[in-house]
């Protein structure tokens, strides 16, 4: 292994270590670990170019008029929004092909802006900060976690909630027979301890009040 793919994307340090190999059919590629921050990734040299990603993202049914996939995402939403002022400004990173989660933001009296770099990008929506931001099914893409998390950070006004949901990585054991490293666009797998990590290397406040939900909280200024 090269320098260069022993240096984590998320804490840089560079003594990430091969972790598992896929020898799938039409998925085979590598997972590195880092020992520092519990990142399990996937090197560059496997990710998918931006077009193929595009159209693996496709193939999903996004449909904001569906019902199970509003469903799947109140998960997050029903957690988030019991602790938003009336009235909060929001943004959907990530909000892909078709983006239901800012139909249902706007639908409870929320605003809701979209980002996505391949479906939705406007980079004028970075240039201001937000109550909420939320980020479903959205950060085991991140090719540059790190610059991403930050990002994300930036965009958060004192007071608000960056709202996550992913399949978290309960038992690094158990990583080679985990359906959710299988999607050639998943690149960053998270345990418990990366997002305690995440949080403190931030300086946010970690909630996890169910399955796949991530609550990471800004305090304001009289905190």
């Amino acid at each position: 292994m090269s320098q260069s793919e022993r240096q984590c994307p998320l804490c840089l340090s560079t003594g990430a270590a091969l972790f598992h190999t896929s020898t799938q059919k039409n998925l085979e590629r590598d997972y590195h670990h880092c020992d520092t921050c519990d990142l399990v990734f996937v090197p560059p040299k496997f990710h998918l170019d931006p077009d193929d990603a595009r159209e693996r993202y496709l193939t999903h049914d996004n449909d904001p008029d569906n019902p199970d996939y509003r469903r799947f995402l109140s998960r997050l939403w029903d957690e988030l929004r019991p602790r938003l002022p009336q009235g909060a400004r929001g943004l959907d990173y990530g909000a892909g092909p078709g983006p239901a989660l800012a139909a249902m933001i706007e639908e409870d009296g929320h605003s809701a802006a979209l980002y996505d770099p391949l479906f939705h990008p406007d980079d004028t929506v970075l240039a201001r900060t937000y109550d909420f931001i939320t980020c479903t099914e959205t950060v085991e893409h991140f090719a540059t976690p790190r610059a991403d998390f930050l990002r994300l950070n930036e965009l958060l006004a004192p007071g608000a909630y960056l709202g996550i949901m992913t399949d978290i990585l309960e038992d690094i054991r158990k990583f080679p027979d985990w359906y959710y490293h299988r999607d050639p666009t998943h690149l960053a797998f998270y345990t418990r301890r990366t997002l305690h990590w995440i949080a403190n290397w931030l300086g946010l406040e970690l909630e996890h009040p169910r399955p796949r939900v991530v609550l990471l909280h800004k305090r304001g200024r009289g905190d």
